[in-house]
């Protein structure tokens, strides 16, 4: 991780470009100071085209993002009425304003998290950059260093933010975070699932992830929704993942890395959606039941093979990570190629199309004819609609006769 020393506070503020943004800083309350995450990405030279903007003005946040989302065009949406927070939403843009907590700036930036997350770089007006707790330092020395105990324990989500930290950008726990993080890990689940949730998806699918990982299982962050009683399929070694794409890559290891590290109950208890959950199982599904079994496959009966592929259509790169090296290249060219009639199973007619050529109607009999139909194609067994028309009425005939 490289940061140039000494940046100045115009270098920053000419890689946040707020020329770009859709709410100029001559808008904003007098004494609004910009803190937190887009400081510490433009400081490691990894802004993003819209990034997140997180302000700090002395007071009123609530009612000046209302009047700001009235005035833009925007959407005002209430984060904690409490402590005074709102999000104003600008089309692709999402800007966070809070009111300071504390008499000075200095003061709220030591109620932080991480020291690299207690900065703040005052825009109306301008000022030079406010590091009271050694953030910058953090960063240059690649460490995560949590500002204070108290913090941590104050807002419970932050003992897994930190680790999401290290998954995003290459950071090493310091020693005595480590330690708040284990001692306090039982109050996590005092902070609202939802956001749980989002911080570990987050977490799973950072290029750092593998690191945070074996923190997150040292430190038993997750203890609460990990299911001991369950055989859960294993972390991924990335580098089973060395054939895949970048899309492949990041899509297929952060759910199996979701899949190993939370069981069925434990994302019920998060609230994760109800399709997430059911990617999750099936993938934990198959996973176990060819785990140990390298020749496994081979041997499936054709059912089951099918209904391997029906289930793990979209998700299938998250279980060739764990195949034998022999089969992950030929398994992601098929899973590749959406014409694969196996790897992407489908019935080659339509319900619509059987009715009206053979005159079924609607029911249970239809439901059977169709799976029948993508059976036989999986299989390579008939091709096109006029041998799908045959078969079909091979099979209806031959029901018929059973009848």
């Amino acid at each position: 991780m490289h940061m140039p020393s000494g940046i100045s506070s115009d270098a920053i503020l000419k890689r946040l470009a707020p020329q770009r943004w859709p709410l100029q800083p001559h808008r904003l309350p007098n004494g609004t100071a910009l803190v937190g995450g887009a400081i510490r990405d433009a400081l490691l030279g990894r802004m993003r085209d819209q990034p997140d903007l997180d302000l700090v003005v002395p007071g009123d946040a609530l009612i000046r993002t209302r009047e700001l989302a009235r005035e833009l065009g925007g959407t005002c949406v209430v984060l904690d009425a409490e402590r005074d927070m709102a999000r104003l939403v600008l089309g692709a843009w999402t800007i966070d304003l809070a009111r300071q907590e504390g008499s000075t700036l200095t003061e709220d930036l030591q109620r932080r998290d991480y020291r690299i997350n207690a900065m703040a770089l005052p825009l109306n007006p301008p000022g030079d950059l406010l590091d009271p707790t050694g953030g910058c330092r953090d960063l240059e020395a690649g460490l995560l260093t949590a500002v204070r105990e108290r913090n941590l324990i104050d807002d419970p989500l932050r003992l897994l933010r930190g680790l999401r930290l290290m998954a995003e950008i290459p950071l090493t726990l310091e020693d005595r975070t480590a330690s708040w993080i284990h001692c306090h890990r039982g109050r996590l689940a005092d902070a609202a699932p939802e956001r749980i949730l989002a911080e570990l998806q987050r977490l799973v699918a950072g290029p750092h992830a593998d690191a945070a990982l074996d923190c997150l299982q040292r430190l038993k962050l997750l203890a609460p929704w990990s299911d001991a009683s369950c055989s859960a399929p294993p972390v991924p070694d990335p580098k089973a993942a060395a054939e895949m794409t970048i899309v492949e890559r990041q899509t297929a290891l952060s759910l199996a890395r979701l899949t190993a590290l939370i069981g069925d109950p434990g994302l019920e208890q998060l609230r994760a959606s109800r399709l997430l959950r059911q990617r999750c199982r099936n993938l934990r599904r198959w996973s176990i039941h060819l785990k140990d079994q390298s020749d496994e496959i081979s041997t499936l009966s054709e059912q089951n093979r099918l209904q391997l592929h029906r289930d793990l259509e979209a998700d299938l790169p998250a279980l060739i990570l764990q195949l034998p090296h022999q089969l992950r290249g030929p398994w992601l060219e098929r899973w590749r190629d959406q014409d694969d009639p196996l790897f992407h199973p489908a019935a080659p007619l339509d319900g619509t199309v059987l009715q009206q050529e053979l005159g079924i109607t609607p029911g249970p009999e239809l439901g059977r004819l169709l799976e029948h139909l993508r059976h036989e194609r999986a299989f390579g067994r008939i091709a096109g609609r006029t041998a799908a028309l045959e078969e079909a009425n091979r099979w209806q005939s031959h029901q018929g006769g059973a009848l």
